[in-house]
């Protein structure tokens, strides 16, 4: 699947676009299986993609909250290659009022991104990570994330560029 997030921008956690005001986040584990149904009212409620496909694909998903809050603002699956000594991302998702320029809260897209890095890094793969960029946003990426191209739209974030975004986004990693 092609990712297409926009990242809004690097921060040290999630910034509300309203206040400025810094908010910590933690993430968790989906362990439940994400069923049909739900990924039907997960689009019902502004999600785009079918979080349903990920687990039937044998990925993790990861969901990204506010520190001490419930909702969710961002979810990614993610798959380790161990053989390959990578990890691939296959769904990265802003919650739905997290979109465009008057979303609730900046950095959601780098800050999943940094999740794949550290579970990739956990995993052995040394924070390597491989995904599929929509076309138009390829530059993006190599911008933003420090991501470097295979082909036309197959990119990867090497062990320093996942080095960088875990250092950002997991302050008890130094």
């Amino acid at each position: 699947m092609e990712v297409e997030i926009m990242i809004d921008s690097l921060t040290n956690c999630l910034v509300s676009s309203e206040t400025g005001e810094e908010r910590d986040t933690e993430y968790r584990l989906v362990t439940r299986t994400i069923s049909k149904e739900s990924a039907t009212e997960l689009m019902n409620q502004g999600w785009k993609f079918d979080w349903s496909i990920p687990h039937e694909n044998g990925c993790e998903v990861y969901e990204l909250m506010l520190e001490g809050d419930e909702e969710i603002q961002g979810m990614i699956a993610i798959k380790h290659i161990r053989d390959q000594f990578y990890t691939h991302i296959d769904i990265v998702e802003a919650a739905p009022f997290n979109v465009g320029h008057n979303g609730r809260y900046k950095g959601v897209g780098a800050h999943l991104f940094a999740i794949a890095c550290k579970q990739s890094w956990e995993a052995g793969n040394e924070g390597y990570v491989q995904f599929t960029a929509k076309t138009d946003l390829v530059e993006h990426y190599k911008m933003m994330l420090q991501a470097k191209q295979i082909d036309w739209h197959t990119l990867y974030i090497d062990s320093y560029g996942a080095w960088t975004l875990i250092k950002k986004y997991f302050r008890e990693v130094e």
